[in-house]
């Protein structure tokens, strides 16, 4: 299909045009988090022709998804298919000139700078705090710009963060929220307002990636649209003078959890737990497989094996990872984890 063809509507808009259209084709954009506003961002990159799109997403598609993250159907739910696979899957169909990369992968301070380091431009759809101070600590180290997104219940915000320009994240939000704080598994999310806060991150990308840095947004934007509420923070003077990231360059997620033990998490609302090992490791699941067969039921595709036994169910990834489904007690998970793994 022929660019002029493909692009014609974004080629008429002039703040884009023909030589937006070629800087876009030359960029990487990288996504982490492929779950409603990943999926959103690389629907609208792709689309847009961005020439390379890298998504990173630890987990794989369940029906609870598709009431909004439009990349899954009913079949990749079926199927356990990981979301980064059924993402990557879906999209080369949309625009097969455009290089895209489906990792499956738990972002850690042993994996984030490989990852995210040679971007354009890094699009956070994490839900996840700890995950965006990652996000934040390697986007400062090698300058990078980033786009903050987030969505639960009714409420949306996102920003716009450039290293050494604008403050960064951790200046914006020293700490994470108290507990966990609200997420969409514990107090829900609207389907279009992950749309909305979704686009508006891409057409921040966007103008980064052409650099038009002239009308990048300034705020950091809220909105709530169940009570018809929109709120503009201005944030060009919120640096801390004693921000540890991004004056004093000391990054705390790429050094932190970097001990030689498995690492024990819940994942918040779904009563599930999260064992990373300590090293990399690549599992064969398919000898995994007939090793669990006389002990419970599998199910198996190529990219994860789900075991059920006692009540649970233990979900293996070619990485090492292990979700161990129906509790969030890591007492309980570390027993199973022993018990099947025995390590």
């Amino acid at each position: 299909m022929d660019s002029s063809t493909r692009y014609s509507r974004q080629l008429l808009f002039s703040p884009i045009g023909p030589h937006g259209q070629e800087k876009l084709t030359t960029k990487k954009a990288v996504i982490v988090g492929m779950g409603a506003l990943g999926t959103v961002l690389a629907n609208h990159l792709v689309r847009a022709g961005v020439g390379h799109v890298r998504m990173i997403d630890r987990d794989f598609v369940e029906p609870s998804n598709l009431q909004r993250q439009m990349l899954y159907d009913e079949a990749d739910a079926n199927q356990h298919t990981p979301k980064a696979i059924a993402a990557a899957d879906k999209l080369r169909t949309i625009n097969s000139t455009v290089s895209i990369e489906g990792i499956i992968a738990d972002l850690h301070a042993g994996n984030a700078e490989s990852l995210l380091s040679d971007a354009d431009v890094i699009l956070d759809g994490s839900d996840n705090f700890q995950v965006r101070y990652l996000i934040n600590d390697v986007a400062i180290k090698y300058g990078k710009p980033w786009v903050y997104g987030g969505a639960v219940s009714s409420r949306g915000m996102f920003a716009v963060i450039r290293p050494g320009i604008t403050p960064c994240f951790r200046c914006l939000f020293p700490h994470a929220p108290a507990g966990r704080g609200e997420t969409c598994d514990t107090v829900g999310v609207l389907g279009p307002l992950v749309s909305i806060i979704a686009s508006y991150q891409a057409t921040e990308a966007m103008k980064l990636l052409i650099g038009d840095l002239e009308h990048l947004n300034p705020h950091l934007e809220q909105f709530d649209i169940w009570q018809n509420d929109h709120d503009q923070l201005p944030i060009s003077a919120g640096q801390n003078p004693e921000c540890p990231a991004c004056v004093k360059k000391e990054f705390e997620s790429l050094t932190s959890g970097a001990d030689a033990t498995e690492e024990f998490a819940t994942l918040c609302g779904r009563d599930t737990v999260q064992i990373r090992p300590s090293s990399p490791v690549v599992v064969d699941l398919t000898l995994l497989a007939k090793r669990f067969a006389p002990l419970g039921a599998i199910e198996h595709n190529r990219f994860l094996l789900r075991f059920h036994t006692d009540g649970y169910t233990l979900v293996f990834f070619q990485d090492g990872r292990v979700l161990v489904q129906g509790t969030d007690d890591i007492t309980i998970a570390r027993s199973l984890y022993a018990r099947y793994v025995g390590h």
